[in-house]
């Protein structure tokens, strides 16, 4: 029978940004990309020449975040430092949508 932990490493909560936990920073990611997509769909929606821009714009960010990925694992980058890589990106992308 196992018995529960009573140390402090049990009482932190399970998904911290810290680089203590490889999946964190990746739940982090999706939950940032939601906030984003929720911004660009808002923005999609008023189906103008802004919206055309935006949609453009996000293809070609895909497109160069990907060969920025692929490169970097190239070059041995690891899996954490292109997900560290794609949330500032999408970082940027909140701010830019925020303000617009």
């Amino acid at each position: 029978m196992m018995t529960p932990r009573t140390d402090q490493a049990s009482a932190t909560p399970a998904i911290r940004d810290d680089g203590s936990n490889p999946w964190a920073a990746a739940a982090m990611l999706a939950m940032e990309s939601y906030q984003v997509i929720c911004l660009r769909l808002t923005k999609l929606a008023s189906a103008d020449l802004a919206a055309c821009d935006e949609a453009q714009l996000m293809v070609n960010e895909k497109i160069d975040a990907t060969l920025e990925a692929l490169a970097s694992l190239q070059a041995g980058a690891s899996a954490a430092t292109i997900v560290d890589r794609y949330r500032q990106h999408v970082a940027a992308n909140a701010r830019r949508l925020q303000t617009a």
